[in-house]
């Protein structure tokens, strides 16, 4: 292809500057928990293949340390490819090639390369940066922001308060009941992520260009594996069929579907804590929010749920990246996905995200909401629901006559069965005791 200028002092050579050129996009690069997970991968590839005699001792201990350092983010501004790359990722893995093969005075194809082609190597450096994070920051975030929320129902469950379906009064409940209904969310969401992480923890490795194995030597993928399992903790095993963990990214799919679903999950209960805690004095009110800062450039005194806002984007942001995902994980052809880089980035972004925003929302929000029980018991009072008791006793048509009459006066149901439901004062206070009914 001719001779091509690389900057003097660049550890990349060649094929990665052919990449900077050809790739102008002035998108995002690959993030640091992928660099990390590619070059953890070179490592361990370096270490195999110098245990099972493809490289000379020195040379594979050379590769691996240098891999390492990069591993590290020692030389992360040596990572220059954008992300809107080749839809296989090579210019990538070449880029992590000629870096480490600098650094330890080896050829990137011939040794760093060796037993690899990007066709495995970027899959399971998908894999293996999604498993890390998942483990080391999602789910942790998600555990505290689920315990937190725990922790609120139990300190809410006598709090008496009115239901609501379809933004319309309903029958009495429990503020902690409601606050359980959250944490029960975050619960599934975290056993639905668990549940689409085996497919994760299968790696491509070994596939080499299509799945046939072409070049790499017995026992090489069974040992690369086995050796990041042991460094990062977590159980990596090769793909149980080379085929289909090439031409295929149904794994990476499901476990965006996974996060889209938590993403869904953090909607609805940002909105409902928005819609409680909204007023102080002319909407619900039910709960009170901590003030984190002012509300608005000319209303003194206005106080907004921001932390629940700028969570309810995250999560738009996320359910976005999915149809992403969803769209590139559909576009794959015969034996090779080709929009690898892009779901790549998505799906590290995606775990990133919710990760930080469901800390984000247990640190500066959620641990602090308090609950305004007279407010939530005068709704209780107020509410034309309290005829659904009445119905069992009075019948459906005789309740509803009531709850008409106690609407049009501004009277409760209370006061106005007194006068037409027939029911002793004594039975009627007892039908009507919002503590009988949650």
């Amino acid at each position: 292809m001719g001779e091509i200028r690389v900057p003097a002092d660049a550890l990349y050579g060649a094929q990665t500057q052919r990449a900077v050129e050809n790739f102008p996009i002035g998108g995002p690069r690959f993030p640091r928990a992928f660099i990390r997970a590619l070059c953890l991968i070179k490592a361990c590839a370096a270490r195999a293949s110098g245990a099972l005699g493809e490289l000379p001792a020195d040379l594979a201990a050379a590769i691996e340390k240098a891999a390492m350092e990069a591993a590290e983010g020692r030389y992360d501004d040596q990572f220059v490819v954008d992300i809107f790359q080749t839809g296989s990722g090579t210019s990538t893995n070449m880029n992590a090639n000629e870096v480490i093969g600098r650094l330890a005075h080896a050829h990137p194809n011939d040794h760093v390369n060796r037993g690899q082609s990007s066709n495995d190597v970027i899959p399971s450096a998908i894999h293996v940066s999604a498993a890390m994070l998942v483990h080391s920051e999602l789910l942790p975030a998600m555990e505290a922001l689920r315990d937190s929320l725990a922790r609120k129902s139990e300190e809410f469950r006598d709090v008496i308060k009115i239901g609501r379906t379809h933004l319309q009064d309903a029958v009495p409940m429990l503020l902690g009941q409601e606050f359980s209904g959250y944490w029960a969310q975050v619960g599934s969401a975290i056993g639905r992520i668990q549940a689409a992480m085996p497919g994760i923890y299968e790696l491509a490795l070994g596939g080499t260009a299509i799945g046939t194995g072409l070049n790499a030597v017995s026992g090489f993928a069974p040992a690369v594996i086995a050796d990041l399992a042991s460094r990062t903790g977590l159980p990596f095993q090769e793909a149980a069929n080379h085929f289909e963990a090439q031409a295929s990214k149904d794994a990476v799919c499901f476990l965006s579907g996974a996060l889209r679903t938590y993403a869904v999950a953090l909607t609805k209960i940002g909105n409902d804590i928005r819609w409680l805690g909204s007023g102080p004095r002319c909407g619900i009110g039910e709960i009170k929010l901590p003030d984190t800062q002012p509300g608005s450039s000319i209303m003194p005194g206005k106080v907004n749920p921001v932390i629940a806002e700028s969570m309810l984007m995250a999560c738009a942001q996320v359910i976005g990246y999915d149809a992403t995902i969803a769209w590139c994980a559909a576009a794959g052809n015969f034996e090779l996905n080709v929009m690898m880089p892009v779901m790549a980035w998505d799906l590290l972004e995606s775990i990133r995200l919710l990760a930080a925003v469901s800390r984000n929302f247990e640190e500066r929000c959620v641990r602090w909401i308090e609950a305004d029980r007279e407010r939530a018991g005068g709704f209780v009072e107020q509410s034309l629901a309290m005829c659904t008791v009445l119905a069992p006793e009075i019948g459906y048509e005789k309740a509803a006559a009531i709850a008409k009459e106690a609407y049009r006066t501004g009277r409760t149901v209370r006061e106005v069965a007194r006068e037409r439901s027939g029911l002793s004062e004594d039975r009627l206070n007892r039908l009507l005791d919002p503590a009988s009914q949650v």
